[in-house]
């Protein structure tokens, strides 16, 4: 769902032990929430890479 990659490299999407799934945290609220999912959004618009090194190897 995410505009630059997928779910599973954004820096929200963690594995939860408590509920034994990946789940996105995101801090969004209710309202936040039900516009994302009404809207026709390609991507999520708070997609944020999880890839720590990127910059490192873009500077080399």
């Amino acid at each position: 769902m995410a505009v630059n990659g997928s779910c599973d490299t954004c820096a929200y999407y963690y594995y939860d032990e408590e509920y034994e799934d990946y789940i996105c945290d995101m801090d969004m609220d209710e309202d936040d929430y039900s516009r994302l999912m009404e809207s026709n959004f390609k991507g999520c618009p708070y997609y944020r890479n999880g890839d720590e090194y990127r910059v490192v190897r873009h500077q080399m």
